[in-house]
């Protein structure tokens, strides 16, 4: 799956929205930050790296981190050699980064009206509110939108992503 601006509609108003399941909870990544979905593939674990990105895999060729992103959704981190890969192209100023989310699964692409987006509640929601900024009803379940521009930002005591 390329990255590709049409797949937000501009004239509906509409996002794209990729779906993954984490820990049994569906989250949605905008699209147009979806470089490709690949299977598990070999992962080396990096010593002395921080939680956030504890592997780095190779993608065609290129050195990408792997980021674990349960912690920060306080969620018990990932253990075990399955799930699905989705490679992110995320904006930093003027720069795309790559890097890569373990996710357990991919379920679908989803429209996301913005008018339909609930926030989350002050207080009692589980996730941390700077990483998820609100949720849909998706066939009766909750859909999580996940806050790229946090969720990856790496901690200042870790080394950097890129």
């Amino acid at each position: 799956m390329s990255s590709n601006s049409n797949l937000d509609d501009g004239e509906t108003g509409l996002e794209m929205s990729l779906i993954v399941r984490l820990n049994g909870e569906s989250f949605a990544i905008p699209v147009r930050h979806v470089h490709e979905v690949i299977h598990e593939i070999p992962r080396t674990r990096v010593p002395n790296a921080g939680g956030l990105a504890p592997w780095l895999i190779n993608v065609r060729g290129a050195v990408v981190p792997l980021v674990d992103v349960r912690r920060r959704l306080c969620m018990p981190p990932h253990d075990g050699d399955d799930g699905q890969i989705v490679v992110l192209d995320l904006p930093r100023g003027n720069e795309s980064h790559r890097l890569a989310l373990l996710a357990d699964g991919v379920e679908e692409v989803m429209e996301i009206d913005p008018a339909r987006i609930e926030a989350l509640p002050l207080r009692g929601a589980p996730w941390p509110a700077e990483y998820v900024r609100g949720s849909v009803r998706r066939n009766g379940d909750l859909v999580l939108i996940i806050e790229t521009e946090s969720l990856f930002e790496p901690d200042p005591s870790s080394p950097p992503l890129h």
